[in-house]
């Protein structure tokens, strides 16, 4: 299966697994010659939050430029430049899974990077899985980045 586009999905627990996440994307992207939509998904509260933070008047705010200017999405674009990865920015508003299985659908990816952390089987139940909702609904072949342990 040939690589053209990789879906990397960034959403507000992934800094301290963006080097792990980018690192992900290099290794599997850069032989490829992949291009890589990095997709910031942001609820509804989420994005006010950061808007508000990043000094966005909340009206006028565009969920592209705010996760152009998200740290984990500067962090990950850095590594990219260094190592010679293409890539292009969408921010997305919404719940989290659903978004990300709808851009991967939009933008053909061929492959969705999400990151996530181990959790018991009643967190599951308790909290959702992202993660496990992207693995079971996204159009194509679905990588995992596991990152800290917490519950």
């Amino acid at each position: 299966m040939t690589l053209h586009t990789i879906l990397l999905a960034v959403g507000p627990d992934d800094n301290d697994r963006a080097e792990e996440l980018a690192e992900a994307v290099v290794e599997v992207g850069k032989p490829a010659g992949a291009e890589v939509v990095i997709a910031h998904v942001f609820t509804e509260s989420e994005f006010r939050r950061a808007a508000e933070r990043l000094d966005f008047d909340d009206d006028l705010a565009d969920p592209n430029e705010v996760a152009k200017r998200h740290q984990t999405v500067r962090t990950m674009t850095d590594l990219f430049d260094e190592a010679g990865i293409d890539y292009t920015i969408r921010g997305e508003v919404g719940d989290h899974a659903e978004e990300i299985v709808e851009l991967a659908e939009k933008v053909g990816a061929d492959r969705v990077i999400v990151g996530g952390r181990k959790r018991s089987p009643t967190g599951k139940a308790v909290f959702g899985s992202t993660a496990q909702s992207v693995m079971l609904d996204a159009p194509c072949p679905v990588t995992f980045v596991r990152g800290p342990d917490m519950e």
